[in-house]
This record gives C-alpha cells, structure tokens and sequence, in this order.
C-alpha cells in the first residue's frame, strides 16, 4: 500500500533534496524531488500528493507562496524543513496551513518518524466517524470528503485544522483541554506548550468567522478548555 504514497519535496539544494528523498524511500514511500518554487508549482497543479516537504528560501516562488497556495486548495499535509530558526517564522508557517515545522539541520530519524505520524494522521481522519455528516448550526462536516461548509460555503481546512473541528463536534457537550486535542490530533505527549493548539484553533476561529461573522461555533472555557459554542 505505501507504494502509492507520493511524496513531493521542494528543496533547492540539490544534496538535501537527494537525503530526503532517500529518507522517504526507505519509509517505503515514492519521492519526487522539485528544485525550485516554480517547477513545484508545475508538480502540484498536475498531480495529487499524499503529502508535501518544503523548504522556504527557494529560487523562483518562495515555499511561503506556495504553502498558501497549497493550504488554499488542498487539504494536503505540508511539512515544512527550513533553516529559519525564527519562533515568528513558525507561527506564520502553522498559521498559513502548515502541518508541522522542522529546522535544519535536521535529524534522519526524527524527519522519518515525523513524516510516518503525519501520514498516519492524515489518511485515518476519514475513518473516525461511522457516519459521512455532523452538523451544528449551519455548520456541516462531511467525514468522506474532509470538508466542511459553513452557510453553504466550503472552508479551506488544513488535515489539522479538520480533526480539531470533528473532535469538538462529535462530542459537542464536553471540554477539551488542550492537553486533550494535542494529544488526539497530533498523538504525542502533552508538555504544556500550549502556542502549537492556539496558533491552530486561532486558525480554525477566524475561518469560522469569515465564513459567517454573525455566529460562534468554538467557545473558550477559561481555565479548562475549549468546546462546541451551543
């Protein structure tokens, strides 16, 4: 089945696209290396990709060009591999749709694992729900196709983004802690970070908003958490 996971990594130079690329083939995945942001372009509006590395400082389109367009009309999962070291640069990257963020220089087996858990996220998000629909106010999320559609209008989600939403809305009555919606959207240990959850449901809030500026759909419980606005 990993044969047909095909990966696209946009890297400049040249040795660190090869290592990646080795990286993704000995995870059992196909790579297809792009060198710069305007043949990445050309990949991305001719195939469909299980997921997309990325460096930033790139000739042609900058990789923030085309993460924002990537997160505009997908809901492919971006990995982000940048010597930018920058806490804002980070933040900005997450905020535009980024997945997860890793700094060079970078190590083989972290980038390995990272690269399996997002996947694992992101292609087991469909099979959560035994039904295609949830609905709360005007707001709709379809299981099978990962959208959701507020007031009659698709939103852009990122993977993330979506499995925060489903979360809230499969069990609109409880609180989730941050804790708790780290630990299920990203499935790893909770240590109290809490920039990662608020740079995503800050996201997910304002894509809320603008879809209908006159409804609340995510409340915060101060001290506790966060939970479906009834």
């Amino acid at each position: 089945m990993n044969d047909s996971v095909n990966i696209l990594i946009i890297e400049d130079e040249e040795d660190i696209n090869h290592l990646l690329c080795n990286i993704i083939r000995t995870n059992g995945y196909t790579p297809k290396p792009a060198y710069s942001g305007t043949e990445a372009i050309i990949y991305i509006e001719s195939q469909k990709w299980d997921m997309v590395l990325l460096d930033l400082m790139l000739p042609g389109l900058s990789g923030e060009e085309i993460l924002k367009k990537i997160s505009k009309e997908s809901s492919v999962p971006v990995i982000i591999i940048s010597a930018k070291l920058e806490t804002q640069t980070k933040i900005d990257a997450l905020r535009a749709g980024a997945d997860d963020y890793i700094t060079k220089p970078f190590d083989i087996e972290e980038v390995s694992a990272r690269i399996d858990s997002c996947l694992r996220r992101y292609r087991h998000m469909p099979d959560v729900s035994i039904t295609n629909q949830i609905h709360h106010k005007d707001l709709v999320l379809d299981t099978d196709t990962k959208m959701a559609i507020v007031n009659g209008n698709e939103l852009n989600l990122t993977a993330r983004e979506y499995k925060i939403l489903f979360l809230l809305m499969s069990s609109p009555k409880k609180v989730f802690t941050k804790a708790n919606l780290f630990e299920s959207v990203w499935h790893e240990d909770f240590y109290g970070d809490d920039n990662t959850i608020n740079v995503h449901m800050s996201n997910l809030r304002s894509k809320l908003s603008k879809a209908n500026p006159n409804e609340a759909y995510i409340e915060t419980i101060w001290g506790m958490g966060y939970r479906l606005k009834s």
